[in-house]
């Protein structure tokens, strides 16, 4: 049995890999600092770059004996720059900006884009925002082939990179091509969790789902909120989806900036109302690209994620391709600790529709239990991970143990706020958990004679078993 992680934080850390943290040995080192789930970015590379990035992930969760979680990320209908003919381009207030709809531009202030339909569907009037949001412009004129823009803020933009256009409802589906490919190697190669890019509705959601459903495949579905249209369907949204990501980037740029703070809190609301795992991500820890400590401002982001009630955050170029990987993660796992002690502990009764309702009521009972007697472990028995999610969600500070005997399971388990995962033998019975989890504790340092555990058989973990709880006293 693997040894559990306890004394990282109870809120989750999703990292992004890529070239500063790629090999074996430099994510185990990144799981022993606190990450409980790597992000593959499906937006850079190849298949053959995500399968390298996956059997590293799997490698170094073996060496650390911990099951890490793998999330696949769908670039979906990112619309970019092509290929500038002179780069870095600088566009100052009042230059003239011109998208054509195909050819090679004929100056340096003639701009390509990647979807091919972008001059149908602009009209004078629409903003255009580049290079995340730093440079903006206004579309003065459209013809057949070109569209005219006038800079209204200044800034450099480079080759490849994004345009968001707020306002402009586009037509484009929600998955592409590529999306499509790389879910269906998700599908074969047992990722965890898949999240879909610019979802507008909760058909784009079912879209994913009917995917992965024709390939036998029970990933979590993450809807990444990051368009106008997702907030305005917020809740059909997440009631389709397995979890939530509040994607701050794209949404920062499609909003106003002044709204997504408010954006964000009520995303988590309403993922805590429907229990659904929500990650916070971008930005997180932006400064840490180069610096070895974040700013205030950083640190108070992340602190004000976790007392909204993010069950995880996220960090992407701080660990993909910043030079502080490992620093960046431990900070952020040190910030989660200290504002995890000042989390009030509320009994979520909500019933997720994946998890029964007898369920809910005894694993609520459990923790009620546990509290009441001061219990100094929980341990949760589930095949799924149901019942370790309703516990999740109760925000109880008692160390939790998710024990499974399904390594996909143990996996998801990661994303669970406060549950650490735990494999056990197949068919392993109760009293045979409990001995394990015992002894484990005892030789660890983490229980002592006398400690009391509140045991929590989930649904069809043991065969013709139902829920129980049993209150056991370390011997």
């Amino acid at each position: 049995m693997p040894r559990p992680a306890i004394h990282q934080s109870c809120t989750k850390i999703v990292a992004t890999v890529g070239p500063a943290c790629d090999t074996p040995e430099q994510l185990a080192e990144l799981i022993k600092a606190g990450v409980d789930v790597f992000r593959i970015n499906t937006a850079h590379g190849k298949i053959a770059d995500h399968e390298k990035k996956l059997k590293a992930i799997r490698a170094a969760s073996e060496q650390v004996g911990s099951p890490a979680g793998v999330l696949l990320d769908l670039a979906g209908p990112k619309i970019r720059l092509g290929e500038l003919k002179s780069e870095p381009l600088q566009l100052d207030i009042g230059a003239e900006l011109t998208f054509i709809r195909e050819g090679e531009p004929a100056n340096d202030f003639e701009v390509t884009a990647t979807y091919p339909k972008l001059i149908d569907e602009l009209q004078p009037g629409n903003t255009v925002m580049l290079a995340d949001g730093m440079v903006a412009l206004v579309v003065e004129s459209v013809s057949t082939d070109r569209a005219t823009c006038r800079v209204t803020a200044s800034g450099e933009v480079r080759s490849r990179q994004g345009i968001n256009l707020p306002g402009v409802k586009l037509s484009v589906s929600s998955m592409q091509r590529n999306d499509i490919a790389n879910a269906m190697w998700a599908a074969e190669n047992g990722i965890d969790f898949i999240s879909l890019s610019f979802v507008r509705s909760d058909e784009d959601v079912y879209s994913l789902k009917n995917v992965l459903k024709a390939h036998d495949c029970d990933a979590f579905v993450i809807a990444k909120i990051e368009k106008p249209e997702a907030l305005e369907h917020l809740e059909e949204i997440v009631d389709a989806a397995d979890g939530i990501m509040v994607a701050r980037g794209d949404l920062g740029v499609e909003i106003d900036v002044a709204e997504t703070p408010m954006a964000q809190k009520r995303i988590i609301q309403v993922c805590k109302e429907k229990v659904k795992p929500v990650i916070v991500a971008t930005q997180m820890l932006e400064s840490m690209h180069h610096n070895s400590t974040p700013t205030r401002a950083e640190a108070s982001d992340v602190a004000n994620a976790i007392l909204d009630g993010a069950d995880a955050c996220m960090l992407s170029g701080e660990t993909a391709v910043g030079d502080h990987p490992i620093k960046a993660v431990e900070v952020m796992s040190r910030i989660m600790r200290v504002t995890e002690r000042n989390l009030i502990h509320e009994i979520n009764h909500s019933v997720s529709h994946c998890v029964h309702p007898i369920t809910t009521a005894v694993t609520n009972a459990a923790i009620s239990i546990a509290e009441a007697i001061d219990a100094s472990m929980i341990i949760i028995a589930t095949r799924s991970g149901g019942t370790a999610w309703v516990k999740s969600k109760s925000r109880s500070s008692i160390p939790t143990l998710g024990v499974s005997d399904c390594p996909a399971t143990l996996r998801r388990i990661q994303l669970f706020w406060g549950i650490r995962p735990v494999g056990i033998e197949k068919m392993a019975s109760p009293a045979e958990i409990r001995a394990k989890i015992s002894q484990w504790g005892k030789e660890n340092g983490q229980l002592k004679k006398g400690d009391r555990i509140v045991f929590v058989t989930g649904s069809g973990v043991v065969e013709k078993a139902h829920n129980a709880v049993v209150v056991h006293s370390v011997e």
